[in-house]
């Protein structure tokens, strides 16, 4: 494989993508600079390849963080020391990019800044990083995700600050600064204590509004929904998804981005009690989860959201309502349309489950559920899910039967050995 292959495949681009995301980044920088996917190909595939124009050069150097020399190409002398006018910021900030031999000197984001020259394959490694940390929730629960981001969050802010970049390279350490912000404004939703989840979310909202990006402004702004609710602020969480509706249309996101909008317009009306509300916004999120997106339009914070979270949403809203028994067949769909590695998911649904069908009479089914929980939640580390096993313990207590003891004192011998 050629090494501008590699580093393009290191960067997690197709062709397509790449020459997309390299039209974006010219436009960007205004530099009238173009590149199609067959050019693409005889860069990556003749030996030697095709020498890129300078302006072609200027763009992707500004990508990768590294001097064309180093991508691959048999580079006149003329050409491995040139300026060119990188845009910093898309308007009036400009910097000077210097391709020297073995460092690029110039496009770091403080002048005169010395230490490692961080590229596209620093920010792959790291980024793959940040993508663990979803398994980690999704198998383990908040708790042990949250002691790795915060090990994830000292080394970007210490490669932040202290490696020569380009702006661009810059740009995209900082938008998964946002991501992983968001990540743990969402562990401190499922773990508490939720000043930590608020502030979190604002730090995520903040690096969002920095770079400019609105889908990662999007991504906080959801969160904070989620936290705004369960701290009682729902003027707020009322606003937050206002806010992200707009910035939605705006960037013109697509209708997965959409879907997770709608169901926190949701969780709001359900929250306060307005049925109407969350009907409407429920009827929303059906629309946009039947319309069809490629997958690699979606972001990746946004890929949970499907018919599972609507489902679930749904029975939310007719609990919230006093109507366990229309939610029973809701959380019924729902727990049987999560797929593998979401045990954290599935033991939070079952146990909504298990707490409807109390709700609804259906003691020795309700107890079978939470039963289920306990067996399978031994490697979950989850607050909110202790809190919810806790309460179905103490409606259980009330209730003088065989069954209910055993559930009872199986709740309280789990919760002693600390397994959720």
């Amino acid at each position: 494989m050629s090494k501008l292959g590699w580093l393009r495949k290191q960067a997690g681009y197709t062709q397509e993508t790449f020459t997309a995301t390299f039209a974006r980044e010219a436009a960007r920088l205004g530099i009238d600079a173009s590149v199609s996917v067959r050019q693409l190909r005889r860069w990556e595939g003749e030996s030697p390849p095709p020498l890129p124009h300078p302006s072609q050069q200027a763009v992707l150097e500004a990508m990768f963080g590294l001097p064309l020399a180093e991508m691959g190409f048999d580079v006149p002398g003329h050409r491995r020391a040139t300026v060119q006018l990188i845009g910093d910021d898309g308007d009036v900030k400009r910097r000077a990019f210097v391709a020297g031999t073995g460092a690029v000197a110039a496009a770091a984001i403080l002048p005169g800044q010395h230490g490692p020259r961080i590229g596209t394959s620093d920010v792959a490694v790291l980024r793959a990083r940040l993508a663990e940390l979803y398994a980690v929730d999704h198998c383990s629960g908040g708790i042990p995700a949250k002691a790795r981001a915060k090990q994830l969050e000292r080394h970007l802010t210490q490669t932040l600050k202290d490696s020569v970049h380009t702006a661009k390279i810059g740009r995209d350490l900082q938008a998964m600064l946002s991501e992983l912000h968001s990540n743990q404004a969402w562990y401190g939703y499922d773990g508490g204590p939720v000043n930590e989840a608020r502030a979190a979310s604002m730090e995520a909202l903040t690096a969002a509004q920095l770079i400019g990006d609105e889908l990662l402004q999007i991504s906080a702004l959801e969160t904070l929904v989620l936290i705004d609710v369960k701290a009682d602020r729902a003027w707020e969480a009322a606003s937050a998804v206002e806010t992200a509706y707009g910035l939605a249309g705006r960037v013109g996101a697509g209708p997965a981005v959409h879907l997770v909008i709608a169901l926190r317009e949701a969780n709001v009306s359900t929250h306060v009690g307005d049925t109407a509300g969350a009907r409407h916004a429920l009827s929303r999120a059906l629309s946009y989860q039947s319309r069809n997106e490629g997958s690699d339009d979606v972001p990746d914070w946004a890929r949970f959201a499907g018919p599972v979270e609507i489902d679930y949403a749904t029975a939310e809203m007719y609990a919230r309502a006093g109507k366990p028994q229309r939610a029973v067949p809701f959380l019924r769909a729902a727990v049987e349309g999560l797929g593998g590695g979401y045990a954290r998911n599935t033991a939070w649904y079952r146990s909504k489950l298990a707490s409807a069908l109390l709700d609804a009479g259906e003691v020795e089914e309700a107890c079978a559920e939470m039963a289920g929980v306990l067996a399978s939640c031994g490697e979950i580390a989850s607050n909110r899910l202790t809190g919810r096993i806790q309460a179905f313990r103490k409606t259980v207590d009330a209730i003088d039967t065989t069954t209910a003891r055993d559930v009872s004192d199986r709740i309280q011998e789990t919760m002693r050995g600390g397994r959720t």
